[in-house]
């Protein structure tokens, strides 16, 4: 390979390297401000003064609110991956399982809550953030159906121990229990963990179905 290929190559890359660290930066300007003021108070001039480039840099790389969400949310899972919830699953004792489960979720709010809060509270502001939001939503129902699994409740059992899981892992049931009830992550899990524990057992002198 010639002297000038080598150099055309070295200079491709670096022109590559530099856009994809301008692309970053900008994605990590918005997670930072929806992590502050939330989504919709980040306009895409707020985006690029927190970056440090112009406004068209941004439109550059990400052409509407939408793009820009979709970065955000996927450099936020990367930074905070979800509780990986294949281990709740080998978990036989029911009760055990969503100790564990609740415990390791809880623990992931507290780390995260600043950002559920505010793009929580601004998702009928702005549409965008329906489509961001779906895997979180996705990976709740996940959750919830494997720390339902093994307590051998059926029909309308099952379906109320299912709500009442899913009620569970919710973002709003801990935080209202933990910052608006001033319950600790023990003391949430307890409570959370009656609920399902009832939801399970058929009332005195009914059946499971």
């Amino acid at each position: 390979m010639s002297a000038e290929k080598v150099t055309r190559r070295y200079q491709l890359r670096k022109r590559a390297d530099a856009v994809e660290a301008t692309r970053r930066r900008i994605t990590e300007a918005a997670v930072e401000l929806h992590g502050t003021l939330g989504p919709a108070r980040t306009t895409m001039t707020a985006v690029a003064e927190h970056a440090g480039v112009q406004r068209q840099t941004v439109y550059r790389h990400f052409a509407d609110e939408e793009q820009l969400l979709a970065a955000c949310s996927a450099h936020f899972s990367a930074l905070y991956p979800w509780p990986d919830a294949a281990p709740w699953r080998a978990i036989a004792d029911p009760a055990a399982r969503l100790q564990t489960g609740l415990e390791e979720l809880y623990g992931w709010y507290e780390l995260t809550e600043a950002m559920w809060t505010n793009v929580l509270r601004d998702e009928t502001l702005v549409a965008a953030l329906g489509p961001a939001l779906e895997p979180m939503r996705a990976y709740l129902d996940d959750a919830a159906r494997a720390l339902a699994a093994g307590w051998g409740a059926r029909g309308r059992r099952r379906a109320m121990l299912l709500a009442a899981t899913r009620h569970a892992v919710d973002f709003h049931t801990w935080r209202s229990l933990a910052r608006d009830g001033g319950v600790n992550r023990a003391g949430v899990v307890e409570l959370t963990s009656a609920m399902v524990s009832r939801a399970a057992r058929p009332r005195s002198g009914a059946g499971s179905a």
